[in-house]
């Protein structure tokens, strides 16, 4: 069996090297959507969105933790642990959470990573495989990262399934709405930040997978989101950043529009929950479940 869930959760965990400086964070927020217009006059130049653009000013978007020092390659995104061989064409990505213990620097040159397989579910159809990876670096830890990875037909090993947990979608009218389109060349983009899975380039890939064309990548969505709430409800204070947590729930191509819409304070102070749908495919949904928790 490709999985050998005891194998995969008992082993070591893995200490990983990280490292990153400014032009890499240009990368990902680029690729992630800044600076491509979205509705100003002047996008490239407005002084919100050369804090994501310019050296000069820049901070961090905290879903760069994603993709920090290799990200998701580096931390092996589970698929490289002991006792774990998939097919690529089979994994999706379930569910992320970033969990921030203080603001993100923009230059790492010592910063480590420890990863392990945390669990192995077994969903029946698919199994799911949960990374944690802690950073630190040498003024004390980072983030906190739980990654939840889908490979279909790996399911009915009778391992436990797992908790789930589900949002309702609040009744009331959100507070905030803001649409994304996406470039055509968002997925080319992104993945030079690390994530080289030829599902979100290559049409053939794609076709194995089961889609008609190549898929944005679930954390290019989920950086995407992440801003939409920063530059709308959080005054683009992206400190005020504590944790982002989402379930992926479907794709979305190159080309279309992400609709994010804001519930704030809900249902207590500093936290806004949020959705994220395809608008050119009937609000088809693409990120659920998720909540931006903020000072």
């Amino acid at each position: 069996m490709p999985i050998d869930p005891a194998k995969a959760t008992s082993a070591e965990p893995r200490r990983t090297p990280l490292t990153w400086d400014p032009k890499d964070i240009l990368l990902y927020h680029l690729g992630v959507g800044a600076g491509s217009g979205q509705g100003r006059a002047h996008p490239a130049t407005d002084p919100d969105e050369l804090r994501y653009t310019l050296e000069s000013r820049l901070h961090v978007l905290p879903s760069f933790a994603t993709v920090a020092g290799g990200g998701m390659a580096a931390e092996g995104g589970g698929l490289s642990a002991p006792g774990i061989d998939v097919d690529l064409s089979a994994v999706l990505h379930g569910g992320q959470t970033v969990t921030l213990h203080r603001p993100l620097p923009v230059r790492a040159e010592a910063a480590v990573q420890t990863s392990r397989v945390a669990a192995v579910y077994d969903k029946g159809k698919a199994a799911v495989i949960v990374t944690r990876a802690d950073v630190a670096d040498a003024d004390g830890p980072l983030w906190t990262s739980v990654s939840e990875i889908f490979v279909k037909g790996e399911g009915g090993f009778g391992g436990e399934r797992g908790t789930t947990t589900r949002l309702e979608v609040p009744a009331a009218a959100p507070d905030l709405t803001a649409d994304r389109p996406i470039r055509e060349d968002q997925a080319l983009l992104y993945r030079l930040s690390g994530d080289w899975n030829p599902l979100h380039a290559d049409p053939e890939f794609a076709a194995l997978a089961g889609f008609d064309r190549p898929i944005l990548h679930g954390l290019c969505s989920y950086g995407i989101v992440l801003k939409a709430v920063v530059d709308t409800a959080l005054g683009g204070d992206v400190t005020r950043v504590r944790s982002y947590t989402t379930r992926f729930a479907g794709v979305v191509f190159p080309g279309e529009t992400l609709r994010v819409r804001m519930w704030r304070d809900t249902p207590a102070p500093g936290r806004i929950q949020v959705t994220a749908t395809a608008v050119e495919r009937d609000d088809a949904p693409v990120l659920t479940d998720t909540v931006v928790e903020h000072s």
